[in-house]
């Protein structure tokens, strides 16, 4: 409206508003109803169950009316308002009923529904009514004295007949119309602005939500750690322990059948190879799911042998007071064997330092520096982004410094405490 009020009437929103006001003015009439025959047949037969649960509706009547004008405030609002209840603590009716009585945000859309009930509806009735009347009285009489010139039209401080009245009809119809969407569209986001505070989560339900949210995810890591245990001790004990029973036997019936014909042994040769591949893959695979370096002597000796398989000369050197908790543990080891991987494949580099240290006891500080060509960022569906999406699983953030020709720095921090297990025996490590 402010910015430029001749694309405004040209554009939906005054219309959008027209639809809002005229609803709500139906939705607040039909509130009025339900508001005043719970009321009075609650407190008639207050002295019966029945009375009692028409009072119980009353309370909570606002929260269906709250659904229906979160609704209807799309009309005007393309930001959603989302509600702030929580699911019920019990099943039934009655874990319902406790649940929504016991929230500050049924109360809140109670006091909007009898606002609604009260005093809004009318508003928006006589501003979108009286608006539409206007103008419907003035083209009305614009057709009348267009019928019939002999019609004495008197508009306002004008009295005409005739090609004149209908002229002037129109003007004035055209100028009410003009008054009238802005008028509507102010009236309506007045409207939705009581609305959007009444009706929307506030910072302390926003919170709760946030720290149930906080809670669900960390059940969901526990149970990613444990499948992820479950799935190494499985290959660890069953794929990996047939493999090497077969190796061993390719290799006794190649030493037994060691005078066959060549054929034969070429082919009992290449299957032990086969075999003795396999095997060494699948270890790789069960380090990669679950490292049990990691898990018997915690992350520094993990890092330093993670650094001394990688194909870039790495450097560690990581000084922790004593074991982390495992969920820090894990995603501190998968983003530096990510960020070495990214070196690796990237960075050109010949040299990689990884460096990291407990901040005042309560943060994990991770450091991967290569004295590659630089140029790396964070971008939509690359592997700094996972790495940066596996960080925020334990709350923690990601860094990247890297300018064009090096030397480039990626940096971790995970919000932590030390462990019980005691101090590492060993705490840095070169490769």
């Amino acid at each position: 409206m402010a910015g430029s009020p001749l694309r405004f009437l040209g554009s939906e929103w005054p219309w959008r508003s027209l639809a809002y006001l005229l609803s709500g003015s139906m939705l607040g009439s039909a509130c009025m109803v339900a508001v005043a025959a719970l009321a009075l047949f609650g407190i008639a037969l207050a002295l019966m169950v029945v009375g009692l649960a028409l009072l119980a509706g009353l309370a909570v009547i606002g929260v269906p009316v709250a659904t229906v004008e979160r609704s209807r405030l799309r009309l005007i609002d393309p930001v959603p308002v989302t509600g702030a209840h929580r699911t019920p603590a019990g099943p039934g009716p009655l874990g319902w009923m406790r649940t929504r009585l016991s929230e500050p945000a049924t109360w809140r859309e109670l006091a909007y529904t009898l606002l609604l009930s009260a005093g809004l509806w009318p508003i928006d009735l006589l501003v979108a009514g009286g608006v539409l009347v206007l103008i419907g009285g003035l083209l009305f009489a614009a057709g009348a004295a267009l019928i019939n010139p002999e019609t004495e039209a008197t508009l306002l401080v004008f009295s005409a007949t005739g090609p004149r009245a209908t002229a002037v009809a129109l003007l004035l119809a055209s100028l009410v119309a003009v008054a009238g969407a802005y008028l509507v569209t102010f009236v309506a986001a007045g409207h939705a602005v009581i609305a959007r505070t009444l009706l929307g989560s506030r910072e302390e339900e926003l919170g709760a939500q946030v720290a149930e949210v906080s809670r669900s995810r960390e059940r969901l890591v526990n149970a990613f750690a444990a499948e992820r245990r479950r799935i190494e001790r499985d290959l660890h004990d069953g794929a990996q322990q047939r493999l090497v029973s077969l190796t061993m036997k390719l290799g006794i019936v190649r030493v037994e059948l060691r005078d066959a014909g060549d054929d034969l042994a070429a082919l009992l040769a290449g299957a032990h190879e086969d075999a003795k591949r396999a095997l060494v893959e699948l270890r790789e695979i069960v380090n990669g799911v679950h490292p049990q370096l990691l898990t018997d002597r915690g992350l520094p000796p993990a890092l330093t042998e993670l650094a001394r398989r990688s194909a870039v000369p790495a450097e560690v050197e990581v000084r922790l007071p004593g074991r982390l908790p495992d969920d820090v543990e894990h995603a501190a080891y998968f983003a530096v064997s990510e960020a070495l991987t990214n070196v690796v494949k990237h960075s050109h580099a010949a040299h990689v330092r990884i460096s990291g240290r407990l901040s005042d006891d309560v943060v994990l500080t991770l450091e991967v520096e290569d004295d590659g060509v630089g140029g790396a960022a964070v971008r939509a569906g690359g592997g700094l982004e996972g790495l940066a999406d596996r960080l925020a699983v334990v709350n923690g953030t990601l860094t990247v410094s890297s300018p064009r020709g090096g030397p480039t720095v990626v940096g971790l921090a995970i919000p932590c405490a030390p462990g019980a297990d005691g101090p590492y025996g060993m705490t840095t490590g070169a490769a």
